[in-house]
């Protein structure tokens, strides 16, 4: 892209620019050049063996086989050469043109499938017949076209201004990403406190119901001494036992009736605590930094 907007769009025949379209004009005369040499040396091939072997009227089956096989090897080794040769030329043009991509920091992809497209092979053969119509009309004296230009001044200063802009960006980027990793660690130590203020409140919510229990247990050991106390009773005399079963059954009431106030009272208890404004203040300061590391991680992640 950097090596293409150095040139005006002009567009001709190939779709391609003004200069490119040179530079391939320059290549398809080497072509038809190389062609031409390729045509005029098998053309020789066949010269020569009309000129040494054609010097008779007459031929047996088995001379002219071997004219024919002696002329094929000649043929095939010639074409042969030359289609190497061709193949090797193609190669040294695109490492022409790879050089100059990579010195751009370019990676430049070929369709080989192209290569066989007739309609496009159509167009370029009408091309190059436009081409070598119209050069024939001009001056016999043909210009010596450029290389490949090189890398200048300009392109380099240009690449070096884009990789400085590219590294200030970079660098503010590392700057902002280093404030919020620290804004990041703060609110976690934040949060760490907090979590461990909202433990040592449970810890003190948790002694209370401790007490609370070690009181259940309390009167269930009372009920425990009281139900020993009334089987021993029962053991001793068989007449107070109706008496006993009715004192049995209001103490499981009375068990019962302050089970209930038990925990009534641990309600209101947890209630009053819940109340409070240290336990309010606590719960509103957690609620806003779960809010604000929720927005930070929110902005970490953008």
């Amino acid at each position: 892209y950097l090596y293409l907007s150095l040139y005006p769009p002009l567009q001709a025949e190939l779709g391609l620019n003004e200069h490119h379209q040179n530079e391939v004009v320059s290549y398809m005369r080497f072509a038809r050049f190389k062609r031409g040499m390729c045509i005029k040396t098998v053309d020789s091939c066949f010269q020569d063996l009309k000129d040494s072997r054609l010097v008779e009227e007459t031929f047996t089956v088995d001379e002219v086989t071997d004219m024919l096989d002696g002329l094929q090897s000649v043929v095939h080794s010639e074409v042969e050469s030359e289609l190497i040769n061709t193949t090797y030329t193609n190669v040294l043009l695109l490492r022409q043109l790879f050089s100059q991509a990579e010195k751009w920091y370019l990676k430049l992809q070929t369709d080989v499938s192209d290569l066989e497209n007739r309609e496009l092979l159509d167009q370029v053969a009408e091309f190059e017949k436009s081409e070598y119509t119209s050069s024939n009309k001009k001056s016999t004296a043909d210009p010596v076209k450029p290389k490949l230009a090189p890398l200048n001044e300009g392109g380099s200063e240009l690449l070096n201004k884009t990789v400085a802009r590219l590294q200030e960006e970079n660098e503010k980027l590392k700057t902002r990403l280093r404030t919020i990793e620290t804004q990041a660690t703060a609110a976690l130590d934040e949060k760490s406190k907090l979590e461990k203020s909202l433990r040592d409140l449970q810890m003190i919510q948790g002694d209370q119901k401790t007490n609370a229990n070690q009181d259940i247990t309390e009167l269930e050991n009372k009920v425990a001494a009281l139900k020993s106390q009334f089987e021993k009773t029962l053991n001793d005399t068989a007449a107070n036992q109706k008496f006993l079963e009715e004192d049995l059954v209001t103490t499981k009431h009375d068990l019962l009736k302050v089970q209930d106030q038990l925990s009534t009272a641990e309600k209101e208890l947890e209630k009053k605590f819940q109340q409070t404004a240290a336990y309010r203040n606590m719960k509103e300061i957690l609620t806003k930094k779960n809010e604000q590391i929720k927005d930070l991680r929110r902005r970490l992640s953008k």
